[in-house]
C-alpha cells in the first residue's frame, strides 16, 4: 500500500507520495487540500497522513475505506 502525506511547507499545502522530492499538487488552504485528497485517494488507494500546520501528525486514513485494518487503534 502506497503511504501519502499532506503537509504544510512553503506557505503551501502540499499532498505528495512518501519518498517522493516532488508533490503531486500544492494548495492555498487545507480544505481545498483536503477535498482534492480524497477523490484523488478513492481513486488511487493507499493510506493518507495528515499532519498539522505545525508539522505535527494530526490523522491517519486509508482508501478505500474497505482497506482500513479495523484492529489497529484509532
Amino acid at each position: 500500500m502506497d503511504n501519502y502525506h499532506l503537509v504544510f511547507k512553503e506557505d503551501q499545502w502540499k499532498l505528495a507520495k512518501e519518498g517522493s522530492d516532488r508533490s503531486i499538487r500544492n494548495f492555498e488552504t487545507k480544505d481545498q487540500a483536503m477535498n482534492f485528497g480524497i477523490d484523488y485517494m478513492n481513486n488511487h488507494g493507499g493510506s493518507l497522513k495528515i499532519h498539522k500546520q505545525d508539522g505535527r501528525f494530526q490523522e491517519e486514513r486509508t482508501y478505500p475505506r474497505s482497506a482500513d485494518p479495523r484492529r489497529s487503534k484509532g
